[in-house]
């Protein structure tokens, strides 16, 4: 099992969904049934990025965190470098 934060990319409306969990594979395979009240309006999804989490809490306070940030291209920062925003070195 893989713990951390994923996004999800829907190819129908182009929007990005951002969620935590413990065991992606099993997520996944939620999503993509449908059984996921928040995406099923919005399938087909991508995977898009995977960042992986040491424990089920670290994975939910940073899906938490990187939710607050709103901002389109922070997620697309996040998506291209695979790295949370505050892990980001600015000189």
């Amino acid at each position: 099992m893989k713990t951390g934060v994923y996004i999800l990319k829907s190819l129908k409306n182009q929007r990005h969904y951002i969620g935590s969990t413990k065991d992606i594979d099993r997520r996944l395979a939620q999503h993509e049934l449908g059984k996921v009240k928040a995406t099923k309006n919005i399938l087909p999804l991508e995977l898009v990025a995977f960042l992986p989490c040491g424990t089920p809490t670290d994975a939910r306070r940073a899906e938490y965190k990187l939710k607050n940030y709103k901002r389109k291209d922070i997620i697309e920062l996040v998506i291209r470098d695979k790295k949370f925003p505050w892990e980001h070195v600015r000189a």
